[in-house]
């Protein structure tokens, strides 16, 4: 019998580092420096200049960050912020937090990423950002977003937590707009061993004041300046986080070559609808997500089979119970609700075999044929 898939696996990662990562930890438990300090700041730098910014605020966690772009560009209570429907909720919830009003769009039928066109509906005089999101390991169209916000006077705050390392046209992901946001939680191409996230900008007095914002609201001690938050970054995370940014490119290239392993296994089966790629963008396949009909089916007979999978995102965001407040009907969003009813993502790390992949095409085929019977 063949060995089973897991949909990621986080132990071979981590075996890769554990000499390099355990080595630093030890002087940190001797020196007790746990906040922020030379870890901290070596991250900054270094993942500032891998993405190609001029500052790097490292965080608490992705949502975190996402509020402190926000409130670091002035969004407040009754701004709107636009987004696309399918994302994690808290792209939304980040803006809920400060008051203003996640403003959802549907996105297009090939690579579900958030769509200009309805983008550009949305506007109203209340909105004063857009957030595109980097979604499943690619960049969303900026070309076209950043045009649409230079029109009508609006900020751009990436989202891309699912894309450390991905690029497009415009620029490598968290470097194609005045401020972006990242999740470094573990299961991100660039994962932590826990929470941890970044705000990048190439304005150093948004990032001083973001920094600020993070802290407490103080860049001295004890002098708080405006209510802020705690949002700063452990250095035992920023010690995970360099040891695994120095092994990112070749990582994320053996992702690629996975997903070109499932491509040539999966594209001749009329039944499965593979995802593709933007043209001119760089995917770091965070997730291989393909559509298939039967979904729920399918799935569990794949989970039975010993091969972990998973759904991003089985609700688009305006129809969960949080957000049923803002009165978004069935059908606003037909694209991204089709699509969450097809949507599985399949077994995706950097260290999946070809065998292991041949093994994930096998028993999709096997459970896609169950549905005749």
């Amino acid at each position: 019998m063949r060995t089973p898939v897991p949909f990621l696996d986080l132990a071979a990662q981590q075996a890769e580092i554990a000499d390099e990562v355990v080595a630093v930890w030890r002087d940190q438990l001797a020196s007790a420096s746990f906040i922020g300090g030379p870890e901290v700041e070596a991250f900054e730098r270094e993942y500032a200049a891998y993405i190609g910014v001029d500052h790097v605020v490292g965080v608490s966690n992705g949502t975190d960050a996402l509020e402190l772009a926000y409130r670091g560009i002035g969004i407040g209570p009754g701004d709107e912020v636009i987004m696309p429907a399918n994302t994690f909720i808290a792209t939304a919830e980040a803006v809920s937090r400060i008051g203003a009003v996640p403003v959802f769009v549907d996105v297009d039928d090939d690579r579900l990423l958030i769509d200009p066109d309805a983008v550009e509906d949305a506007v109203t005089s209340r909105t004063k950002a857009i957030t595109p999101v980097h979604l499943f390991g690619q960049t969303a169209p900026m070309g076209r977003i950043t045009a649409i916000a230079a029109t009508h006077g609006l900020a751009v705050v990436e989202d891309a937590a699912q894309s450390q390392g991905a690029s497009g046209p415009e620029g490598r992901a968290g470097a194609m707009s005045r401020v972006a946001a990242t999740s470094f939680y573990p299961g991100k191409n660039l994962g932590a061993a826990g929470d941890a996230g970044a705000v990048m900008t190439d304005d150093a007095g948004l990032a001083a004041s973001i920094r600020n914002l993070a802290c407490h609201g103080s860049s001295t001690k004890y002098v708080h300046s405006r209510v802020g938050m705690n949002a700063r970054l452990d250095a035992v995370q920023a010690t995970v986080l360099r040891a695994k940014l120095r092994r990112l490119d070749a990582w994320n290239a053996s992702r690629r070559t996975a997903a070109g392993w499932y491509e040539e296994l999966l594209g001749g089966i009329d039944a499965v609808r593979l995802p593709s790629v933007l043209p001119g963008n760089q995917d770091v396949w965070h997730l291989y997500v393909v559509r298939v009909p039967d979904r729920d089916r399918v799935m569990a007979e794949l989970c039975a089979a010993g091969i972990g999978c998973g759904i991003h995102y089985p609700t688009v965001v305006p129809r969960t119970a949080a957000y049923a407040c803002l009165g978004y009907r069935r059908g606003q969003f037909p694209v991204a609700e089709a699509a969450a009813a097809r949507i599985l993502s399949l077994p995706m790390f950097p260290h999946l075999s070809e065998a292991q992949c041949r093994t994930v095409a096998d028993r999709l085929r096997t459970a896609l044929r169950g549905g005749d019977r």
